[in-house]
């Protein structure tokens, strides 16, 4: 007997729709309450490490910890992931003085970990990986304080032949030449401060020039080279002046200078420089590694 649109289905039939739909219930709850673990378990293996890394004396607020692998139960017993990320902010600067203390963000980028079990994580836990990239930025304000150059300001243009460079789809655009730097300068003869204002200041009325200059950096010896080469003139909003071609070359030497060195993740040093749209970065990379938590950011040698 054929059933038509109008005759009702079995109850048999009723029956298996709620069972299957019971079943489908279930699974939704089951895989949400398993996402749910997962993520619980991955936060508190990272709060682990992040607590384990603020030990390092260089180190005052805990950090930032990001472990990539999922399902991360699946990997939390040996602790091998792909990538683990810690970023440190508020490390000091050695070198810098005044109020507030000057402070850099510490990043360390763990390539293929071994960790070891997740639970056992703590200051002195070695972790191992096979390649670790690490940076230490400064924003434009802290780099203004380093340079004595109270109103500095850092920006990356795009490259000239990138039409729309530097939208959303290029995230931050990195130089590591033709960087623009802006900021207000004394003229040659004029205090470095007038009553206690700096250059940038309207009360002070000494000579000063406001302009923007291009710049390249580098690292030498380890430590951040910062060098003007000429004044911006590109199509990025920017400060013009007319300089005196006397002053030209001085002022342009107020925008140069080796910076104090960095506080960079396990003590390894700057192999490069780059500015990364208004920050400042030095990297470094190396190949395998054994560290420990405790020694993130231990105070830096003297140096002579």
């Amino acid at each position: 007997m054929l059933l038509t649109a109008h005759d009702p289905p079995k109850p048999a039939s009723r029956r298996y729709l709620r069972i299957g739909a019971w079943i489908a219930v279930v699974l939704v709850v089951v895989g949400v309450l398993a996402l749910i673990a997962d993520d619980f378990a991955a936060s508190r293996a990272e709060h682990r490490l992040a607590r384990a890394v603020q030990a390092s004396p260089g180190v005052p607020f805990e950090p930032d910890v990001i472990m990539a692998g999922f399902p991360f139960l699946a990997h939390r017993s040996e602790g091998n992931f792909s990538s683990v990320l810690i970023s440190a902010d508020g490390v000091p600067i050695e070198g810098c003085s005044g109020v507030p203390v000057c402070t850099s963000t510490v990043d360390a980028r763990l390539q293929s970990t071994d960790l070891g079990p997740t639970g056992d994580l703590g200051p002195r836990t070695e972790l191992r990986a096979q390649s670790m990239r690490t940076e230490t930025r400064i924003n434009s304000p802290t780099l203004g304080r380093l340079m004595g150059i109270v109103d500095l300001y850092i920006n990356t243009p795009a490259p000239e032949d990138k039409v729309g460079g530097g939208g959303p789809g290029d995230g931050l655009l990195e130089r590591t030449e033709g960087i623009m730097l802006s900021g207000t300068v004394p003229l040659p003869g004029s205090p470095e401060t007038q009553n206690g204002y700096p250059p940038s200041a309207a009360k002070y009325t000494a000579p000063k020039v406001k302009v923007s200059v291009k710049a390249r950096v580098s690292v030498v010896d380890g430590r951040v080279r910062i060098e003007a080469t000429d004044f911006y003139t590109g199509p990025e909003e920017h400060y013009s002046a007319d300089v005196p071609e006397e002053f030209r070359s001085a002022v342009l030497k107020r925008f140069s200078t080796t910076l104090p060195a960095l506080q960079m993740a396990w003590g390894t040093t700057a192999k490069h420089a780059l500015s990364r749209g208004s920050d400042l970065v030095a990297v470094s990379e190396t190949g395998p590694v054994s560290v420990r938590a405790v020694d993130y950011a231990k105070p830096l040698p003297s140096r002579p």
